[in-house]
């Protein structure tokens, strides 16, 4: 495999949290081209929300060699970065560099005028200061990341190893991202958006979740999992069924499961040989031509194009 060069520019005040997510991600690793640099505004160290230094490998003349550079959210994000920061990332927007972006560290990429004319995302805390400060762009509060193509954007913290997970889905197969989700603990892919996580009133003791009715709906996208065999399982009524699916999830049920049934089939594209009838049985999706339907609805392109693309990357 081409070597991938993964930049993460941290900037003075950078949130310890949001740095390692890349780190964690793009490390090195036998089965992925990626090799990562921590780089910032000078090759020597950079202080953290925390209180402590970081040491840097590199400083901002690596990021002309990159081919992703990604921005960790930093703590003072009202106030523009260095000069020489916002003149580096404009740089390498130019030149079509992939950039992405954690919690507030969109703001350090909206000081380059890299996300002007954009619908973008960051923590939803930190939202209307990114439109006040930077009106050229447009904030999606509900989404976990928004992907521009050669631009992308995350929601608060956590939100940045979704993101992290999509561009290593995108560069190598749903496989590759599913097995480095494993080595991390983490979901391999969570839908919905950041509005599940906005502080809402307690709910009461009892509260009902639908988190064992999910796993055991993972363990049968080959079966007919109706709304009411669901909401059997769970012990809830078809309208509680809902509600709490979408509160706990961001989406209805419906949506949850093509989105589960899909990424299975994509793992399945990558890491078999099955005909496309087989692989939609498999994964409940019906026909053949149904999963075309649906796989090119959802990710852009047929099965056999994206097995093409992706069948054994990992190896």
């Amino acid at each position: 495999m081409n070597r991938h060069q993964v930049m993460v520019l941290a900037v003075d005040g950078v949130l310890p949290m949001d740095l390692g997510i890349p780190t964690q991600i793009f490390n090195t690793r036998p089965n992925t081209p990626y090799e990562l640099t921590v780089c910032g505004d000078t090759q020597e160290a950079v202080s953290t929300s925390a209180g402590f230094t970081l040491g840097l490998t590199a400083g901002l003349e690596a990021l002309a060699d990159a081919d992703t550079i990604i921005v960790p959210g930093f703590e003072d994000f009202r106030r523009p970065p260095h000069p020489r920061v916002r003149a580096a990332l404009k740089l390498a927007g130019r030149a079509g560099i992939r950039i992405a972006s954690i919690c507030t560290g969109a703001f350090a990429v909206a000081s380059a005028g890299l996300l002007d004319g954009r619908t973008v995302t960051t923590h939803w805390a930190s939202a209307d200061a990114l439109e006040e400060l930077y009106p050229q762009l447009r904030v999606d509060r509900n989404v976990l990341y928004i992907d521009n193509g050669t631009v992308l954007t995350s929601a608060g913290v956590t939100a940045g190893i979704d993101l992290c997970l999509h561009m290593v889905r995108k560069d190598l197969g749903a496989a590759v991202a599913n097995d480095i989700a494993r080595e991390i603990v983490a979901a391999p892919h969570r839908d919905g958006g950041q509005a599940q996580y906005i502080a809402r009133s307690l709910p009461t003791p009892q509260a009902t979740t639908l988190t064992e009715t999910r796993t055991w709906a993972l363990r049968r996208l080959d079966e007919d999992l109706s709304i009411p065999r669901l909401a059997d399982h769970a012990g809830v009524s078809l309208r509680s069924l809902t509600r709490l699916w979408r509160q706990e999830t961001g989406v209805s049920p419906h949506q949850w499961l093509l989105t589960a049934r899909i990424n299975r089939a994509r793992e399945l594209l990558e890491t078999t040989d099955l005909q496309v009838e087989q692989i939609a049985t498999r994964c409940g999706l019906g026909s053949g031509a149904n999963m075309r339907a649906r796989f090119r609805d959802t990710v852009g392109t047929t099965p056999t194009a994206y097995r093409r693309a992706f069948q054994h990357q990992g190896g």
